[in-house]
């Protein structure tokens, strides 16, 4: 026998499919965390066009985490999503690195105005991008685990040794879609990416 669909039956699907989206929704809000944690901050120096910085040079990143290879992985993330958001040219890390050995520039060595200006004047660059790890690692929420990655970021003028731009920012790598229906999680590589793409983002082009 065919059912008919009087205003009556379409009323009752429709509540039985309210019910479901409220049911999901009950138990979405009713895990713990279940938003993705993050967090960011922006510095941009008033009234300085940024147009000029054509060219920039990538330090070598300083890392506060356990992960002693942190510093060297984000340096290079950060260096390739400067090319590939074409925002600046970068000079090669090893022509840095080279620079840095020559002019007895060690490792985490605080750099005054004079010598950043010479160090800017042999690469051929505006500017330099420097940058802290903070945090790298892994999280734990129940049997489902996720990364985290905080960053720090600055473009210092070549010349003036002035930051003109600075981005401190936190992301993990919670999803509540990831946990619910068992689907792997971004890795720390992915959220990282993701992250440095979104801060360098910021810079005013």
């Amino acid at each position: 026998m065919e059912l008919k669909c009087t205003p009556q039956r379409k009323f009752l699907t429709c509540l039985g499919q309210f019910q479901v989206l409220v049911l999901a929704a009950i138990i979405i809000l009713s895990l713990p965390g279940c938003a993705a944690r993050q967090s960011e901050a922006t510095f941009v120096r008033p009234k300085t066009d940024l147009r000029y910085v054509k060219k920039v040079a990538v330090l070598p990143f300083a890392n506060n985490t356990s992960d002693k290879f942190a510093a060297r992985r984000i340096r290079d993330i950060v260096t390739t999503q400067i090319l590939s958001m074409g925002i600046f040219d970068v000079v090669d890390k090893g022509v840095v690195d080279s620079a840095l050995r020559e002019m007895a520039i060690g490792k985490g060595k605080p750099m005054n105005t004079p010598l950043l200006k010479r160090l800017g004047q042999r690469l051929g660059v505006q500017a330099f991008i420097d940058g802290t790890v903070n945090d790298i690692g892994s999280n734990r929420s129940g049997q489902f685990s996720y990364p985290e990655v905080s960053l720090t970021l600055k473009l210092i003028d070549s010349d003036s040794a002035e930051v003109l731009w600075q981005s401190s920012a936190h992301r993990n790598g919670y999803s509540v879609w990831e946990r619910l229906f068992a689907l792997d999680p971004q890795d720390s590589f992915q959220l990282a990416m993701t992250l440095t793409r979104d801060m360098l983002a910021t810079i005013p082009r």
